[in-house]
Protein backbone atom coordinates (compact mmCIF):
# COMPACT_ATOMS: atom_id res chain seq x y z
CA UNK A 1 0.00 0.00 0.00
CA UNK A 2 1.59 3.10 -0.93
CA UNK A 3 2.55 5.31 2.04
CA UNK A 4 0.27 8.82 2.59
CA UNK A 5 1.74 12.04 1.40
CA UNK A 6 -1.25 14.37 3.16
CA UNK A 7 -4.34 14.41 5.54
CA UNK A 8 -7.50 15.49 3.80
CA UNK A 9 -10.35 16.85 5.65
CA UNK A 10 -13.67 15.11 5.43
CA UNK A 11 -15.80 18.32 6.01
CA UNK A 12 -13.96 20.96 3.91
CA UNK A 13 -11.60 18.47 1.74
CA UNK A 14 -8.57 20.58 2.99
CA UNK A 15 -5.71 19.07 1.80
CA UNK A 16 -2.71 18.96 4.96
CA UNK A 17 0.84 18.54 5.28
CA UNK A 18 1.29 16.20 8.37
CA UNK A 19 -0.97 15.79 11.48
CA UNK A 20 0.09 19.06 13.47
CA UNK A 21 -1.28 20.86 10.46
CA UNK A 22 -4.44 18.90 10.66
CA UNK A 23 -4.43 19.17 14.75
CA UNK A 24 -4.28 23.19 13.97
CA UNK A 25 -6.99 23.14 11.15
CA UNK A 26 -9.16 21.06 13.70
CA UNK A 27 -8.74 23.77 16.60
CA UNK A 28 -9.62 26.06 13.97
CA UNK A 29 -12.71 24.82 12.56
CA UNK A 30 -13.91 22.19 14.69
CA UNK A 31 -13.44 19.61 12.26
CA UNK A 32 -12.45 15.90 13.53
CA UNK A 33 -13.11 13.92 10.30
CA UNK A 34 -9.81 13.28 9.08
CA UNK A 35 -8.70 10.47 6.46
CA UNK A 36 -4.95 9.74 4.69
CA UNK A 37 -4.15 10.53 1.08
CA UNK A 38 -1.75 9.69 -0.93
CA UNK A 39 -2.56 12.42 -3.36
CA UNK A 40 0.31 15.16 -2.04
CA UNK A 41 -0.59 18.92 -1.34
CA UNK A 42 0.16 21.13 -4.31
CA UNK A 43 3.07 23.54 -4.41
CA UNK A 44 3.44 26.07 -6.82
CA UNK A 45 6.37 28.41 -5.89
CA UNK A 46 5.76 31.77 -7.72
CA UNK A 47 9.01 32.92 -9.60
CA UNK A 48 9.14 36.34 -8.82
CA UNK A 49 8.54 36.30 -4.69
CA UNK A 50 8.98 32.97 -3.92
CA UNK A 51 5.43 32.76 -2.02
CA UNK A 52 4.10 29.00 -2.27
CA UNK A 53 0.45 28.23 -3.02
CA UNK A 54 -1.22 25.04 -1.92
CA UNK A 55 -4.09 25.99 -4.89
CA UNK A 56 -4.65 27.06 -8.15
CA UNK A 57 -7.26 29.60 -6.76
CA UNK A 58 -4.15 30.92 -4.52
CA UNK A 59 -2.17 31.50 -7.10
CA UNK A 60 -5.11 33.25 -8.66
CA UNK A 61 -5.16 35.37 -5.89
CA UNK A 62 -1.77 36.30 -5.70
CA UNK A 63 -1.47 36.58 -9.23
CA UNK A 64 -4.65 39.71 -9.24
CA UNK A 65 -2.80 41.46 -5.95
CA UNK A 66 1.04 40.97 -7.54
CA UNK A 67 0.45 40.93 -10.75
CA UNK A 68 3.08 37.99 -10.59
CA UNK A 69 2.02 34.84 -13.07
CA UNK A 70 5.05 32.59 -13.63
CA UNK A 71 4.93 29.30 -10.63
CA UNK A 72 7.05 26.67 -10.77
CA UNK A 73 5.46 23.38 -9.28
CA UNK A 74 7.64 21.81 -6.52
CA UNK A 75 5.04 19.26 -5.75
CA UNK A 76 7.20 15.86 -6.53
CA UNK A 77 9.82 18.03 -4.67
CA UNK A 78 8.21 18.80 -1.00
CA UNK A 79 6.14 15.93 -0.66
CA UNK A 80 7.15 13.06 1.62
CA UNK A 81 5.26 10.66 3.59
CA UNK A 82 3.83 11.68 6.62
CA UNK A 83 4.31 10.29 10.21
CA UNK A 84 0.57 9.22 11.92
CA UNK A 85 2.06 8.53 15.26
CA UNK A 86 1.82 11.36 16.61
CA UNK A 87 0.25 11.29 20.03
CA UNK A 88 -1.93 13.91 22.30
CA UNK A 89 -0.76 14.45 25.82
CA UNK A 90 -2.89 11.98 27.32
CA UNK A 91 -1.29 9.15 25.07
CA UNK A 92 -3.89 8.46 22.60
CA UNK A 93 -3.32 8.20 18.87
CA UNK A 94 -4.81 12.27 17.92
CA UNK A 95 -4.84 10.70 14.54
CA UNK A 96 -7.50 8.23 15.66
CA UNK A 97 -9.17 10.74 18.04
CA UNK A 98 -9.95 12.50 14.80
CA UNK A 99 -10.63 9.63 11.95
CA UNK A 100 -14.07 9.09 12.12
CA UNK A 101 -18.12 10.06 13.67
CA UNK A 102 -20.93 7.59 14.77
CA UNK A 103 -22.69 7.23 12.02
CA UNK A 104 -26.10 7.01 14.74
CA UNK A 105 -25.84 10.80 15.76
CA UNK A 106 -28.57 13.64 15.57
CA UNK A 107 -27.92 15.65 12.99
CA UNK A 108 -28.35 19.34 13.15
CA UNK A 109 -27.54 22.66 11.54
CA UNK A 110 -24.29 24.01 12.04
CA UNK A 111 -24.18 27.06 13.69
CA UNK A 112 -21.94 30.20 11.96
CA UNK A 113 -21.04 33.53 12.58
CA UNK A 114 -23.84 35.99 12.59
CA UNK A 115 -22.16 39.16 11.80
CA UNK A 116 -20.34 37.44 8.90
CA UNK A 117 -23.20 35.69 7.59
CA UNK A 118 -25.48 38.93 7.32
CA UNK A 119 -21.90 40.47 5.32
CA UNK A 120 -22.14 37.35 3.22
CA UNK A 121 -26.64 38.60 2.52
CA UNK A 122 -25.72 41.49 2.32
CA UNK A 123 -23.51 41.05 -0.79
CA UNK A 124 -25.69 39.28 -2.85
CA UNK A 125 -25.10 35.59 -1.88
CA UNK A 126 -28.01 32.86 -0.89
CA UNK A 127 -28.42 31.79 2.97
CA UNK A 128 -27.46 28.59 2.26
CA UNK A 129 -24.72 29.31 0.43
CA UNK A 130 -23.26 31.69 2.71
CA UNK A 131 -23.61 29.24 5.57
CA UNK A 132 -21.75 26.31 3.92
CA UNK A 133 -18.97 28.62 3.07
CA UNK A 134 -18.94 30.11 6.83
CA UNK A 135 -18.95 26.59 7.64
CA UNK A 136 -16.71 24.82 5.67
CA UNK A 137 -13.77 27.89 5.90
CA UNK A 138 -14.50 28.00 10.15
CA UNK A 139 -15.59 30.89 9.84
CA UNK A 140 -12.45 32.30 10.21
CA UNK A 141 -13.29 35.61 8.00
CA UNK A 142 -15.25 36.81 5.18
CA UNK A 143 -12.48 36.95 2.41
CA UNK A 144 -11.66 33.11 3.20
CA UNK A 145 -16.03 32.32 2.99
CA UNK A 146 -15.69 33.95 -0.62
CA UNK A 147 -12.66 32.02 -1.40
CA UNK A 148 -14.03 28.67 -0.29
CA UNK A 149 -17.30 29.97 -2.47
CA UNK A 150 -14.78 30.50 -5.72
CA UNK A 151 -13.28 26.83 -5.26
CA UNK A 152 -16.61 25.37 -4.47
CA UNK A 153 -18.94 27.13 -7.33
CA UNK A 154 -19.25 24.08 -8.99
CA UNK A 155 -20.67 21.54 -6.55
CA UNK A 156 -24.43 20.21 -6.80
CA UNK A 157 -24.61 20.57 -3.15
CA UNK A 158 -23.29 24.50 -3.60
CA UNK A 159 -26.74 25.62 -2.24
CA UNK A 160 -27.62 23.43 0.32
CA UNK A 161 -27.08 23.91 4.18
CA UNK A 162 -25.05 21.30 5.60
CA UNK A 163 -26.59 18.89 8.09
CA UNK A 164 -23.11 18.17 10.99
CA UNK A 165 -23.68 15.92 13.97
CA UNK A 166 -24.84 17.63 17.07
CA UNK A 167 -21.88 16.48 19.14
CA UNK A 168 -19.63 17.78 17.03
CA UNK A 169 -21.52 21.16 16.90
CA UNK A 170 -20.85 21.35 20.48
CA UNK A 171 -17.20 20.74 20.51
CA UNK A 172 -17.25 23.30 17.71
CA UNK A 173 -18.54 25.95 19.90
CA UNK A 174 -17.94 25.21 23.69
CA UNK A 175 -15.74 28.26 24.21
CA UNK A 176 -16.55 30.26 26.92
CA UNK A 177 -16.84 33.84 26.07
CA UNK A 178 -13.71 34.81 27.58
CA UNK A 179 -12.03 31.59 25.54
CA UNK A 180 -13.71 32.95 22.43
CA UNK A 181 -12.42 36.31 22.54
CA UNK A 182 -9.08 35.52 23.52
CA UNK A 183 -9.25 32.58 20.41
CA UNK A 184 -10.37 35.86 17.95
CA UNK A 185 -7.67 38.17 18.99
CA UNK A 186 -4.94 35.27 18.79
CA UNK A 187 -6.16 34.34 14.98
CA UNK A 188 -6.35 38.69 14.48
CA UNK A 189 -2.96 38.86 15.42
CA UNK A 190 -1.83 36.22 13.32
CA UNK A 191 -3.41 37.31 10.56
CA UNK A 192 -1.87 40.95 11.44
CA UNK A 193 1.54 40.11 11.80
CA UNK A 194 1.16 37.92 8.62
CA UNK A 195 -0.16 40.66 6.70
CA UNK A 196 2.92 42.72 7.97
CA UNK A 197 5.27 40.31 6.39
CA UNK A 198 3.91 40.36 3.54
CA UNK A 199 3.96 44.32 3.09
CA UNK A 200 7.66 44.50 3.89
CA UNK A 201 8.43 41.98 1.52
CA UNK A 202 6.30 43.92 -1.45
CA UNK A 203 7.71 47.21 0.03
CA UNK A 204 11.29 45.58 -0.64
CA UNK A 205 10.52 44.05 -4.34
CA UNK A 206 9.02 47.76 -5.38
CA UNK A 207 11.83 49.49 -3.60
CA UNK A 208 14.16 47.23 -5.89
CA UNK A 209 11.98 47.51 -8.83
CA UNK A 210 11.91 51.50 -8.37
CA UNK A 211 16.18 51.35 -7.87
CA UNK A 212 16.45 49.17 -10.95
CA UNK A 213 13.80 52.21 -13.26
CA UNK A 214 15.59 55.15 -11.68
CA UNK A 215 19.47 53.14 -13.08
CA UNK A 216 17.33 53.18 -16.51
CA UNK A 217 16.44 56.20 -16.65
CA UNK A 218 19.65 57.86 -15.35
CA UNK A 219 21.55 55.87 -18.45
CA UNK A 220 19.08 57.48 -20.63
CA UNK A 221 19.36 61.07 -19.93
CA UNK A 222 23.32 60.47 -19.85
CA UNK A 223 22.96 59.09 -23.79
CA UNK A 224 20.79 61.60 -24.43
CA UNK A 225 22.55 64.45 -23.05
CA UNK A 226 26.23 62.63 -24.72
CA UNK A 227 23.90 62.87 -28.22
CA UNK A 228 23.16 66.10 -27.74
CA UNK A 229 26.62 67.48 -26.84
CA UNK A 230 28.07 65.55 -29.87
CA UNK A 231 25.20 67.28 -32.27
CA UNK A 232 26.63 70.55 -30.95
CA UNK A 233 30.20 69.92 -31.46
CA UNK A 234 29.29 68.99 -35.58
CA UNK A 235 27.24 72.10 -35.61
CA UNK A 236 29.77 74.36 -34.82
CA UNK A 237 32.23 72.93 -36.77
CA UNK A 238 30.20 73.36 -39.77
CA UNK A 239 29.68 76.83 -38.89
CA UNK A 240 33.37 77.59 -38.96
CA UNK A 241 33.88 75.72 -42.11
CA UNK A 242 31.14 78.38 -43.38
CA UNK A 243 32.43 81.25 -42.05
CA UNK A 244 35.96 80.35 -43.47
CA UNK A 245 34.62 79.72 -47.23
CA UNK A 246 32.80 83.26 -46.82
CA UNK A 247 36.31 84.75 -45.99
CA UNK A 248 38.23 82.75 -48.81
CA UNK A 249 35.41 83.82 -51.28
CA UNK A 250 35.46 88.08 -49.96
CA UNK A 251 39.37 87.46 -50.23
CA UNK A 252 39.20 86.26 -54.13
CA UNK A 253 36.75 89.68 -55.10
CA UNK A 254 38.97 91.87 -53.25
CA UNK A 255 42.10 90.66 -55.54
CA UNK A 256 40.22 90.27 -58.92
CA UNK A 257 38.71 94.00 -57.89
CA UNK A 258 42.48 95.02 -57.64
CA UNK A 259 42.97 93.42 -60.73
CA UNK A 260 40.70 95.11 -63.10
CA UNK A 261 41.44 98.13 -61.69
CA UNK A 262 45.12 97.88 -62.63
CA UNK A 263 43.90 96.65 -66.15
CA UNK A 264 41.83 99.87 -66.30
CA UNK A 265 44.92 101.88 -65.33
CA UNK A 266 47.33 100.56 -67.83
CA UNK A 267 49.57 98.67 -65.53
CA UNK A 268 51.16 95.39 -65.55
CA UNK A 269 49.40 92.82 -63.45
CA UNK A 270 50.79 92.20 -59.89
CA UNK A 271 52.67 89.54 -59.67
CA UNK A 272 51.30 87.60 -56.31
CA UNK A 273 52.07 85.21 -54.48
CA UNK A 274 50.50 82.31 -54.66
CA UNK A 275 47.90 81.92 -52.35
CA UNK A 276 47.96 79.05 -50.11
CA UNK A 277 44.99 76.99 -51.12
CA UNK A 278 42.57 76.31 -47.86
CA UNK A 279 43.18 72.40 -46.62
CA UNK A 280 40.48 70.37 -47.95
CA UNK A 281 37.56 69.89 -46.52
CA UNK A 282 37.67 66.80 -44.19
CA UNK A 283 34.34 65.06 -44.98
CA UNK A 284 32.69 64.64 -41.82
CA UNK A 285 31.51 60.80 -41.56
CA UNK A 286 28.17 60.44 -40.93
CA UNK A 287 27.24 60.45 -37.42
CA UNK A 288 24.67 57.48 -36.20
CA UNK A 289 23.25 59.78 -33.75
CA UNK A 290 19.14 60.10 -34.52
CA UNK A 291 17.97 62.57 -36.38
CA UNK A 292 15.93 65.18 -34.70
CA UNK A 293 13.92 68.16 -35.90
CA UNK A 294 14.92 71.79 -36.49
CA UNK A 295 15.00 73.24 -33.35
CA UNK A 296 13.34 76.81 -33.27
CA UNK A 297 16.75 78.39 -32.97
CA UNK A 298 17.66 76.40 -36.14
CA UNK A 299 14.64 77.67 -37.70
CA UNK A 300 15.54 81.29 -37.05
CA UNK A 301 19.03 81.35 -38.15
CA UNK A 302 18.17 79.24 -41.39
CA UNK A 303 15.29 81.56 -42.24
CA UNK A 304 17.59 84.86 -41.62
CA UNK A 305 20.42 83.09 -43.88
CA UNK A 306 17.65 83.01 -46.59
CA UNK A 307 16.39 86.92 -46.34
CA UNK A 308 20.32 87.99 -46.41
CA UNK A 309 20.91 85.97 -49.66
CA UNK A 310 17.39 86.69 -51.32
CA UNK A 311 18.66 90.42 -50.80
CA UNK A 312 22.62 90.46 -51.39
CA UNK A 313 22.73 93.43 -52.78
CA UNK A 314 20.78 95.35 -50.33
CA UNK A 315 22.36 95.18 -47.19
CA UNK A 316 21.78 98.45 -45.63
CA UNK A 317 17.60 96.96 -46.53
CA UNK A 318 18.56 93.70 -44.97
CA UNK A 319 19.94 94.93 -42.00
CA UNK A 320 16.91 97.68 -41.35
CA UNK A 321 14.86 94.80 -41.65
CA UNK A 322 17.22 92.71 -38.86
CA UNK A 323 17.03 95.87 -36.45
CA UNK A 324 13.17 96.03 -36.87
CA UNK A 325 12.89 92.29 -36.12
CA UNK A 326 14.71 93.16 -33.24
CA UNK A 327 12.69 95.93 -31.82
CA UNK A 328 9.01 93.60 -32.58
CA UNK A 329 10.74 90.89 -30.70
CA UNK A 330 12.02 92.90 -27.49
CA UNK A 331 9.17 95.12 -26.79
CA UNK A 332 7.02 91.48 -26.59
CA UNK A 333 9.79 89.78 -24.36
CA UNK A 334 9.42 93.39 -22.30
CA UNK A 335 5.86 93.60 -22.02
CA UNK A 336 4.25 90.56 -22.99
CA UNK A 337 0.78 92.10 -21.51
CA UNK A 338 1.02 95.32 -24.05
CA UNK A 339 -1.34 94.36 -27.21
CA UNK A 340 -0.22 96.84 -29.22
CA UNK A 341 3.66 94.78 -29.48
CA UNK A 342 1.69 91.40 -30.06
CA UNK A 343 -0.33 93.40 -33.48
CA UNK A 344 1.34 94.75 -36.80
CA UNK A 345 -0.78 95.44 -39.40
CA UNK A 346 0.56 93.63 -42.57
CA UNK A 347 -0.51 96.88 -44.95
CA UNK A 348 1.13 99.09 -42.85
CA UNK A 349 3.52 101.08 -45.20
CA UNK A 350 6.10 101.19 -42.85
CA UNK A 351 6.47 97.93 -42.31
CA UNK A 352 5.71 96.31 -45.89
CA UNK A 353 8.74 98.44 -46.27
CA UNK A 354 10.85 97.25 -43.85
CA UNK A 355 9.90 93.72 -43.64
CA UNK A 356 7.15 92.81 -45.16
CA UNK A 357 8.41 93.31 -48.64
CA UNK A 358 11.43 91.77 -47.95
CA UNK A 359 11.05 87.85 -48.58
CA UNK A 360 11.35 85.94 -45.16
CA UNK A 361 10.07 88.66 -43.04
CA UNK A 362 6.78 87.80 -42.16
CA UNK A 363 8.06 84.23 -41.84
CA UNK A 364 10.73 85.16 -39.00
CA UNK A 365 7.48 86.49 -37.06
CA UNK A 366 5.77 83.46 -37.31
CA UNK A 367 8.64 81.02 -36.46
CA UNK A 368 8.36 83.11 -33.44
CA UNK A 369 4.69 82.41 -32.86
CA UNK A 370 2.36 85.18 -34.61
CA UNK A 371 -0.40 83.95 -36.49
CA UNK A 372 -2.18 85.90 -39.51
CA UNK A 373 -6.22 86.29 -39.11
CA UNK A 374 -8.71 87.15 -41.24
CA UNK A 375 -8.14 91.44 -40.93
CA UNK A 376 -4.87 91.41 -42.33
CA UNK A 377 -2.81 91.23 -39.16
CA UNK A 378 -0.15 88.86 -37.82
CA UNK A 379 -0.96 88.64 -34.02
CA UNK A 380 1.02 86.68 -30.92
CA UNK A 381 -1.71 85.45 -28.65
CA UNK A 382 -1.05 85.92 -25.24
CA UNK A 383 -0.62 82.22 -24.43
CA UNK A 384 1.58 81.40 -27.05
CA UNK A 385 4.19 83.71 -25.84
CA UNK A 386 7.10 81.97 -25.23
CA UNK A 387 9.61 83.78 -23.62
CA UNK A 388 12.66 81.53 -24.55
CA UNK A 389 11.55 81.51 -28.23
CA UNK A 390 11.66 85.43 -28.11
CA UNK A 391 15.32 84.93 -26.38
CA UNK A 392 16.62 82.57 -28.95
CA UNK A 393 15.03 85.34 -31.63
CA UNK A 394 17.00 88.39 -30.37
CA UNK A 395 20.28 85.88 -30.05
CA UNK A 396 20.60 85.08 -33.95
CA UNK A 397 18.86 88.92 -34.66
CA UNK A 398 22.08 90.32 -33.05
CA UNK A 399 24.59 87.51 -34.20
CA UNK A 400 23.35 88.42 -37.78
CA UNK A 401 23.89 92.10 -37.29
CA UNK A 402 26.92 92.24 -35.83
CA UNK A 403 28.59 89.02 -38.37
CA UNK A 404 29.69 90.52 -41.22
CA UNK A 405 29.81 87.03 -42.72
CA UNK A 406 26.62 86.24 -42.05
CA UNK A 407 24.63 84.77 -44.62
CA UNK A 408 27.17 85.55 -47.16
CA UNK A 409 27.17 81.87 -48.55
Amino acid sequence: MAAALSMTCGICQAQLRSVEDAQEHAELTGHTDFAESIEPVLNLVCRTCGKPCRTKTECDLHTKRTGHEMFDDKTNETAKPISLTAKAEDGTSEVQGMSSASEDVELVDPEVNKQMLQELEDMGFPQARAVRALYFSGSSSVEAAINWVVEHENDPDIDEIPQVPATQDILQHNYTPEEAKAKMLELRERARKKKEEEEKRMEKEREKERIRIGKELLEAKRIEEENERKRLILLRKAEKEEEQRARDKIRQKLEEDKAERRRKLGLPPEETPKVQSSPPTVEVKKSFLPVRPASKAEQMRECLRGLKQNHKDEDARVKKAFQTLLTYVGNIARSPDEEKFRKIRISNPTFQERVGSLKGGIQFLEICGFQKDSDDFLILPRDKVDVSVLSSAGSELNSAIVNPYFGVL
